[in-house]
């Protein structure tokens, strides 16, 4: 318990210190939400040009892909306001031997690495798959009652987890190949594919975003649940949440792992 509260504490002080910062570069702040939020509306809009050609796609309507669009951003936007500083391990903390500095305080070395920012652009993400998802409340294609609001929350939290672990995985290859930032992208790229049914895409397709890089358990497999009366909590909130821990505990070990490996700058 003392633990807990210690490293909350810190959480308050490297916050405080990071808004300390973004106030100097308002403009900045303004300019990468807004581009945030007008590259979803992007994705919408597309959305909105496929149907105009096909009213129905693998037996799901406009509405519910609207909403497993919505359901996809919140992890996502959640992941990228809370732990966007894993991307500095796989492009620049490690060549640069930065990653020094974390090896001297006396703390649990990957949460100084998300500690040390927040990305305040994720809250473009986070506003439009709100707005998605309270539109189809208000549609009344999503079932709501107390059991689907609790799993929704869970879900949304397991999702957060997946994507973390995701580019903690690949973020800490950089301790063998000293940049692993091309990779990573590479394979976070693979999150677009989340935000539509996995059965539209080809058999090895669905596998990779499936288990072998899991997007496909932060938004479409979930949101099932919530648009179809018929679809099992532990085949779709259940699964995911064991993915998450799983795939987290593989993601923590080697980074953990590379962390020993790591052999800071030199000449």
């Amino acid at each position: 318990m003392n633990t807990i509260k210690r490293y909350v504490r810190l959480y308050k002080v490297f916050v405080a210190q990071f808004f300390k910062s973004l106030v100097q570069s308002k403009a900045d702040f303004f300019i990468g939400l807004c581009g945030f939020f007008f590259t979803q509306i992007t994705g919408i809009a597309f959305l909105y040009l496929v149907f105009e050609q096909i009213p129905v796609l693998a037996d799901w309507s406009l509405e519910q892909l609207i909403f497993i669009y919505g359901f996809a951003q919140i992890p996502r936007g959640l992941d990228h306001l809370f732990t966007d500083n894993i991307w500095l391990v796989a492009w620049r903390l490690v060549v640069n031997g930065k990653f020094d500095r974390y090896l001297l305080r006396p703390m649990n070395l990957f949460l100084q690495v998300i500690f040390e920012k927040l990305q305040p652009d994720a809250l473009g993400e986070l506003l439009v798959g709100t707005i998605l998802i309270v539109s189809s409340l208000m549609k009344g294609i999503v079932i709501v009652d107390a059991a689907h609001v609790l799993f929704f929350v869970v879900s949304v939290i397991a999702g957060a987890v997946i994507y973390t672990a995701i580019k903690l995985l690949f973020a800490s290859f950089a301790f063998w190949i000293k940049i692993s930032g091309p990779v990573l992208y590479t394979a976070y790229q693979l999150a677009d594919f989340a935000k539509y049914p996995t059965e539209i895409y080809a058999k090895g397709v669905r596998f990779i975003i499936t288990w072998v890089i899991p997007f496909g358990f932060v938004a479409y497999l979930p949101a099932s649940y919530f648009l179809k009366p018929e679809v099992n909590v532990l085949a779709t909130v259940g699964m995911e949440c064991l993915i998450a821990v799983i795939f987290f505990v593989i993601a923590y070990t080697v980074f953990t792992i590379g962390t020993r490996a790591y052999e800071s700058a030199g000449n």
